[in-house]
């Protein structure tokens, strides 16, 4: 009798642990997949920069987190990933990782695309050389223009025979890493033609301009003559006014970039007085292309002149313009704030006839 209670007891509870199995391992595998999952990564303390390449599925990544010591198993990830497929793929670029990311985490990061955004910043009044290779110093970027000439620079872009001078807005632009110096130097331009495009849209009237093209090279003279916002729209003004009435721009730094590379530091009379097509003191009306890329402030003035009498501006040294309605007024401008002043070399702006 004894024997048999003891047997009936045993078998309970042999049928009492079969029906926990299950739930003992639903628990664990629930306690080794949310350990697995919600564990942080084993990144550095600053965090780790991590990319993945076009065409890599998650039972790749997954094993390259773990090759590479990120991970302590692939399998957890694998698994989770295919579970949770409906949430999306992941997707190439670079990423972010910091430090406390956990694997669920970073699945959800790298299916989101939250790559890695770069910048890089072209100033105002910057040529396009500068321009180019200031592009070229930036990192993850994918460079298909080293050594070609600034006319195949333009051919790459679709614009064969334009000139690249003054093409470009000066901005900051965003990028990925792997982003090509094409697309970026792309998206400049047609920032600086719809810029251009809506400026001349709303254009004072009498303006002596036939293109926004000719705006675009008297804008690029302006950036180049001042940064003073109040200053500009004054110095457009004298330009116009001088173009209207058939007077030489006579602008200093039209006759720099004609000079390019021979230029000393100093501007000389005898470099007044060479005859490149940029010398604006030899050659009436405006330059042939822009001499920098202009800033929308630029642009803006140079389609919205002052209302004002100038025909002559000289560069006081202190970053504004001294303006005269005379010729005598401006060469005692030019005494005062320039020989007097013992500077060597200025903006002269506009000279003596």
């Amino acid at each position: 009798m004894k024997c048999f209670e003891v047997m009936r007891i045993s078998n309970k509870s042999y049928r009492l642990v079969l029906l926990s199995l299950p739930v003992m391992v639903f628990l664990m595998t629930g306690f080794w997949t949310w350990d697995g999952l919600f564990t942080p990564m084993q990144l550095s303390p600053e965090g780790e920069t991590y990319r993945i390449p076009e065409g890599a599925g998650l039972t790749s990544l997954a094993d390259d987190l773990a090759a590479t010591g990120l991970l302590s198993s692939s399998k957890l990830l694998s698994w989770y990933g295919r579970m949770t497929e409906s949430d999306g793929a992941i997707k190439a670029g670079e990423y972010y990782l910091p430090t406390g990311m956990t694997p669920r985490q970073f699945l959800q990061k790298v299916r989101s695309g939250e790559v890695i955004q770069h910048q890089v910043t072209f100033l105002e009044g910057w040529l396009f050389e500068q321009l180019l290779d200031w592009l070229h110093r930036q990192p993850g970027i994918d460079h298909q223009l080293y050594g070609l000439s600034a006319a195949d620079v333009m051919t790459r872009l679709q614009h064969s025979g334009e000139s690249p001078e003054g093409r470009f807005f000066p901005d900051t632009y965003n990028y990925e890493s792997g982003t090509s110096d094409v697309s970026i130097l792309a998206t400049a331009y047609k920032r600086m033609q719809k810029i251009l495009a809506d400026e001349w849209l709303l254009r004072a009237a009498d303006l002596p301009f036939k293109t926004p093209y000719q705006a675009l090279i008297l804008a690029s003279i302006v950036e180049k003559e001042s940064g003073l916002q109040t200053d500009r729209p004054r110095i457009a003004a004298v330009f116009i006014r001088r173009l209207v009435q058939g007077f030489r721009l006579q602008s200093d730094p039209t006759v720099i970039y004609g000079l390019g590379s021979e230029f000393s530091g100093d501007l000389r009379r005898v470099d007044l007085e060479g005859n490149t097509p940029y010398n604006t003191y030899v050659h009436y009306g405006l330059p042939p292309t822009p001499i920098s890329n202009p800033s929308r402030a630029a642009i803006h003035a140079s389609l919205h002149p002052a209302d004002a009498s100038s025909l002559y501006f000289v560069a006081r040294g202190d970053g504004t313009s001294q303006f005269s309605d005379t010729l005598a007024e401006h060469n005692e401008a030019v005494r005062k704030y320039q020989l007097d002043g013992g500077q060597k070399h200025g903006r002269r702006g506009a000279a003596e006839e």
